[in-house]
């Protein structure tokens, strides 16, 4: 595949930046392009060179919700029947993993009336279990960015085009290590995914969108228990007191209790655990359902009434430090009253709610168990 030189930037927006819906501290940066996008402009780009004979420089393609946005593309190559090309991911100030991987689109004509369709090439992986958007035995090519190149290419290749598209990710499958793809049971590479076409820095909405489909995965296989973890310390905590428990029974959920929560009451799984350190399990406690430490915030009065009314606590400049004051009857009460919180949030679902405390290292200072 020969190599076109890099301009400038690997992509701009014809209609605005595309700024905002950034949460907190990410508000401001720059944002980037998802790999959705940058596989359409790669087909776009093969789909010229097929109609046209030569390869551009840069394509232009139309995102969801209507702007328009331009692509270098870095390299490219073609055969007799077939043209592949290739746009750099630029993923802006988000700290994706695919940032900086080449996503390849090669593009054949099919037979009259096949439509478009879609294989998993190096890299790109394919969906083993049921509750995702796209079937058990397809590549893990979303909705969205399915649409997005099959309209790129009618633009090139006329109405209702007929073309077989392979997608690439040269790197795929350990880039896809660091991703929710092995506990979705995403196999053998990355997904080619977006909604919008663009990165948003440090996005809410992302995150919270691949909570809900840890929980549809969860719910197409037949979980009985899913984990809610603030981070990897209480996860692993929760691992080895559930050894039996499948990948896909761990939801990172991080900061964004709210969005697990609230979309297990409708989509319920019979019991769940959710585990963090004293900080954020007192936020949860105390009714926060977005843990970040830039969103909420300890309220220590509340803490130390929690704590038998200790004056120290209310003093206490972490939660830690309370917690060295009080001792474990302080993280046994936050366990209980964040129970207490995850059950009223849950409202009346058919859940039952297991909570845990830990501290940074993983010890368990207060357990509220499975109700009996």
């Amino acid at each position: 595949m020969r190599k076109i030189p890099q301009q400038a930037a690997a992509a701009r927006p014809e209609n605005g930046s595309g700024a905002g819906d950034a949460c907190g501290p990410g508000a401001g940066l720059r944002t980037g392009w998802t790999t959705g996008a940058c596989a359409t402009a790669a087909a776009k780009a093969a789909a010229i060179r097929l109609a046209e004979g030569a390869f551009p420089l840069e394509v232009t393609i139309t995102l969801p919700k209507g702007s328009r946005a331009s692509f270098h593309i870095a390299q490219a190559t073609a055969g007799e029947g077939w043209a592949e090309a290739a746009v750099e991911k630029d993923a802006g100030d988000d700290p994706d993993v695919t940032h900086g991987a080449l996503i390849v689109a090669r593009v054949a004509p099919a037979a009259p009336g096949a439509g478009v369709r879609f294989r998993a090439g190096e890299g790109v992986g394919t969906v083993t279990k049921p509750g995702l958007p796209i079937p058990p035995g397809e590549p893990a090519i979303n909705p969205v960015p399915r649409a997005m190149i099959a309209r790129a290419l009618a633009e090139v290749m006329g109405a209702d085009p007929d073309a077989v598209v392979t997608v690439s990710v040269p790197g795929g499958t350990e880039i896809a290590r660091h991703t929710w793809n092995p506990r979705l049971g995403i196999e053998g590479g990355i997904s080619i995914l977006g909604t919008t076409g663009i990165v948003r820095p440090f996005s809410c909405s992302a995150w919270i969108a691949s909570i809900h489909r840890g929980i549809d995965v969860a719910v197409a296989t037949g979980a009985s228990h899913v984990v809610g973890a603030t981070g990897s310390s209480s996860e692993g905590t929760v691992r080895r007191l559930y050894p039996e428990l499948p990948e896909t029974a761990f939801l990172d959920m991080g900061d964004f209790a709210g969005g697990l929560l609230k979309y297990l009451r409708t989509h319920p799984v019979p019991r769940i655990t959710v585990a963090g350190g004293i900080g954020k399990m007192a936020k949860l406690a105390q009714g926060a359902v977005d843990l970040h430490s830039g969103r909420s915030q300890v309220d220590f009065t509340g803490l130390a009434a929690l704590a038998g009314g200790d004056a120290r606590v209310a003093q206490a400049n972490t939660a830690l430090e309370a917690l060295g004051i009080a001792g474990p009857s302080l993280a046994q009460a936050v366990a209980e009253a964040a129970a207490a919180r995850v059950e009223a949030m849950l409202a009346h679902a058919p859940i039952e709610v297991e909570t845990i405390v830990t501290d940074r290292a993983g010890t368990i200072h207060g357990r509220r168990g499975f109700p009996r």
